[in-house]
């Protein structure tokens, strides 16, 4: 009876995982195709005009569940607002909004999750947070400057770090922008073979 109870329970576990990993792919495949929605329109691209001409589409890696990160949030409010070093001489004031703790390939990791000074004069942006990193596939399949993740404020000590959400910066596609360098401590010594590929132009 306890064997067939556990059979039972199995099987409804997997069930759930199945149903939750369609939910996560579903979401995932959303926010790629209205980021190349973005890049295929004229009036919201951001692509120079002869690229614009050209652009058949964003190539994305394989969508993999294991990059769906539930790691542990720890909040750090003490920091002292710092000035971020991006692609041009610009200096945009971030400060240090906490740490995402978590596991990959049998290694530690952890991800300083950072948030703008000026984030409550910008509609819509006065729960945003962003994360920059890069990883061993900066420069070797992704865009060598690192990717870019938004994220907003988590209720708990949780936070969802989905890496196949993750984009490239402007500076990407084109030397019109400035871009933020991500800092030294956000290099992980992993690959994260997900989210948007290099753009081969630039």
């Amino acid at each position: 009876m306890k064997f067939k109870f556990l059979i039972f329970f199995l099987f409804i576990s997997f069930i759930a995982i199945a149903q939750s990993n369609r939910k996560i792919i579903k979401q995932i495949k959303k926010v790629q195709s209205e980021l190349n929605k973005e890049f295929l329109n004229p009036e919201t691209s951001i692509l120079d005009s002869l690229d614009q001409i050209t652009f058949k589409g964003l190539a994305f890696y394989p969508i993999n569940t294991n990059f769906y990160i539930k790691a542990k949030f720890v909040r750090t409010p003490d920091e002292k607002p710092f000035l971020m070093k991006t692609s041009t001489d610009r200096l945009p004031e971030y400060v240090k909004y906490g740490e995402a703790h978590f596991s990959l390939d049998e290694k530690e990791l952890k991800l300083s999750i950072y948030q703008s000074t000026n984030h409550e004069k910008e509609e819509g942006y006065e729960d945003y947070l962003f994360l920059p990193y890069t990883d061993l596939t900066s420069g070797d399949g992704s865009y060598g400057g690192g990717k870019y993740l938004d994220l907003k404020i988590p209720d708990g000590n949780t936070i969802i770090i989905d890496f196949n959400k993750t984009y490239n910066p402007y500076c990407a596609y084109s030397h019109r922008y400035s871009c933020p360098v991500p800092p030294e401590e956000n290099d992980m010594l992993v690959r994260i073979e997900a989210g948007v590929k290099d753009y081969g132009k630039h």
